[in-house]
């Protein structure tokens, strides 16, 4: 999709969107993020037993992702895959081809069997609000997005880039990974330029519902 297509399609930028919440979106980042470890450090606790039990290799994942202003960070995750990850995926060309396309798989042969449901319901991302505190991430943004995603972005790389990825978003509560590739990029900038602090609080509710039934999820 160009631009004059997704023009047509998206709103128009907010002057100054989302600058008068930025400390009021910080402390919500900080003390959900807070909360969050807290009640559900038991559950945590027991996807890393889990994790080590089901397979070889470290509990987290660190994926290198693009950081608010063009930078990168390392964003965790509890390992949903083997760690020969590369190696298995090269095996079946069709599914590389894809990945390398859409960054996202269904009946990803990669994923080991614990992945698959730390995956299903979201869980494999708590580790993120690791990030969210370090101020890497906020609860809500758009899409983490690895560097060679940005070249799908086009004139849109910079805009995107503005604000800090979320552990949640619209494309959390619009369909996740059932969203073909452009959706997601519509998601993400309409999120850019709509954000408010409130819009914020009604995607942290509404993602709530969408993480349980556990859709679009893979």
């Amino acid at each position: 999709m160009n631009a004059p297509e997704l023009e047509a399609i998206l709103p128009a930028p907010s002057e100054g969107a989302g600058e008068s919440g930025d400390i009021a979106k910080r402390l919500l980042d900080i003390i959900g993020a807070t909360v969050g470890l807290v009640l559900l450090s038991p559950l945590l606790l027991l996807v890393a037993i889990a994790i080590k039990l089901d397979s070889r290799g470290p509990i987290i994942y660190r994926r290198r992702v693009m950081a608010r202003g063009g930078g990168q960070f390392d964003a965790y995750k509890f390992r949903t895959m083997v760690v020969n990850g590369d190696e298995v995926l090269a095996q079946y060309p069709e599914l590389l081809a894809r990945w390398q396309r859409e960054q996202k798989l269904e009946n990803d042969p990669r994923v080991t069997r614990v992945g698959k449901w730390l995956r299903k319901f979201s869980i494999d991302e708590l580790p993120q609000l690791v990030n969210v505190l370090k101020g890497e991430m906020s609860l809500v943004g758009p899409r983490m997005i690895a560097p060679v995603e940005v070249a799908h972005f086009g004139s849109y790389a910079q805009e995107r880039l503005s604000v800090k990825p979320g552990l949640t978003g619209l494309w959390q509560i619009a369909g996740r990974a059932d969203l073909p590739y452009d959706q997601r990029l519509i998601y993400d900038i309409r999120y850019v330029r709509t954000r408010t602090f409130w819009m914020d609080v009604k995607i942290i509710l509404l993602t709530i519902p969408a993480v349980l039934l556990g859709k679009g999820a893979y």
